[in-house]
C-alpha cells in the first residue's frame, strides 16, 4: 500500500450525482480505514458550475444520511487532469452519456458505470443514474440509493487496486 489510488465520479455538472458519489464512496473509504491510501473526488464533463458549491438538494438528502456535502466545489474533468501525475485510476461515469465522454477524453483510463459495480443493476441492465437536476427530492433520495447500492462493489474494486 505504497501508493495512493485516486477514484473520480463523473457526472455532467458536478452539481447533483457526482458530489453524492464522491461523498458516500469517501466515506465508505474512510470507515474502512483506507483514507490514507484512496483519494476520492469528483467532477462534471461540463464547466456551467465550476467553483459552486454542490446543489443544494444533495446537500440536503446527503445530510438527511448522516453524510456532509457542505465543503463540495464543483471542478470540470479535463485533458489535463487525465494527463497529470496524478490521474485517476479508476473513472466512474454517473450515466452511458458521460461514459462516452470520458472514453473520448481518457481512452487509456479505467473508465465504467458506477452501477456496474451493483450486481443488482447489473441483472437488472439499468445502469445510468438518472440526472434527478428537474425532479423532485425523491428523484435526489433515489440518486444517493444507487450510488449506496453500488458503493461497497466499488470498494471492493479499490482495493484491488491497492
Amino acid at each position: 500500500m505504497g501508493q495512493q489510488v485516486r477514484v473520480t465520479a463523473v457526472c455532467s455538472g458536478n452539481i447533483c450525482r457526482s458530489p453524492i458519489a464522491e461523498v458516500v464512496i469517501r466515506d465508505a473509504v474512510e470507515r474502512a480505514g483506507l483514507g490514507h491510501a484512496v483519494l476520492v473526488d469528483s467532477a462534471g464533463v461540463g464547466g456551467w458550475h465550476v467553483g459552486e458549491g454542490a446543489d443544494r438538494r444533495s446537500v440536503q438528502v446527503l445530510a438527511r444520511h448522516g453524510y456532509d456535502g457542505s465543503a463540495h466545489a464543483v471542478r470540470q474533468i479535463t485533458r489535463d487532469w487525465i494527463d497529470a501525475d496524478d490521474a485517476p485510476d479508476l473513472l466512474l461515469a454517473l450515466d452511458s452519456s458521460h461514459l462516452r465522454e470520458l472514453r473520448r477524453l481518457a481512452p487509456d483510463s479505467d473508465v465504467r458505470l458506477l452501477r456496474s459495480f451493483d450486481p443488482a443493476s447489473v441483472t437488472s441492465g439499468d445502469l445510468d443514474v438518472p440526472d434527478p437536476y428537474y425532479g423532485s427530492l425523491a428523484d435526489f433520495e433515489d440518486v444517493l440509493a444507487q450510488v449506496e447500492a453500488a458503493t461497497p462493489g466499488v470498494l471492493a474494486h479499490l482495493r484491488t487496486l491497492l
